[in-house]
């Protein structure tokens, strides 16, 4: 009897152990974002803007430069009147280029901002999908996959972007 009763409580245990273990899945965001055709143009939109504001600097840039291969060409004539004009007028020019650069590609620059723009909308899209998935799911963790090895094994079976894409709407191949 007492057999018995220890053999029922360890099935319970290890039935009770069994429903009370969360599942855990994993995504690649990476791979989500590439089957998204907003996250692509907007891709496409800031490196248009990108390479537009780089343009634009590579401009004074050179503007710089041919003030400086002027004034060396002409130094030896000049006045130290004309000397100090010329020398500002390049230093000038440099704080326009470093004001430029920090304004377009600095730490809370334009380009940190149209980002935000338009891709932050698309990231929170994914989140609540994820999000949604893993309550349906009763699932404990899902862990993302794309930024780094942070996964040494993963079983392809527990891969939910594909559920995530069909959330967002997008079919995939």
């Amino acid at each position: 009897m007492k057999r018995l009763v220890l053999i029922i409580g360890c099935v319970c245990i290890l039935v009770g152990n069994l429903f009370s273990q969360q599942r855990y899945g994993f995504v690649d965001t990476e791979y989500i974002l590439d089957k998204m055709p907003d996250y692509k143009n907007a891709q496409e939109q800031l490196d248009q803007i990108s390479s537009n504001w780089q343009i634009e600097i590579e401009k004074v840039t050179f503007e710089i430069k041919e003030l400086q291969t002027k004034f060396r060409a002409d130094e030896v004539f000049l006045s130290s009147e004309m000397r100090e004009r010329r020398e500002k007028e390049i230093f000038d020019k440099e704080l326009i280029a470093q004001k430029l650069q920090q304004k377009y590609f600095g730490i809370n620059g334009d380009l940190y901002k149209k980002r935000q723009e338009l891709i932050k909308p698309i990231q929170d899209d994914i989140y609540e999908a994820i999000k949604e998935i893993a309550k349906d799911g009763t699932y404990g963790m899902i862990i993302d996959r794309a930024n780094g090895p942070t996964i040494i094994y993963s079983n392809q079976k527990f891969d939910l972007s594909d559920k995530v894409l069909y959330k967002l709407g997008i079919r995939t191949n």
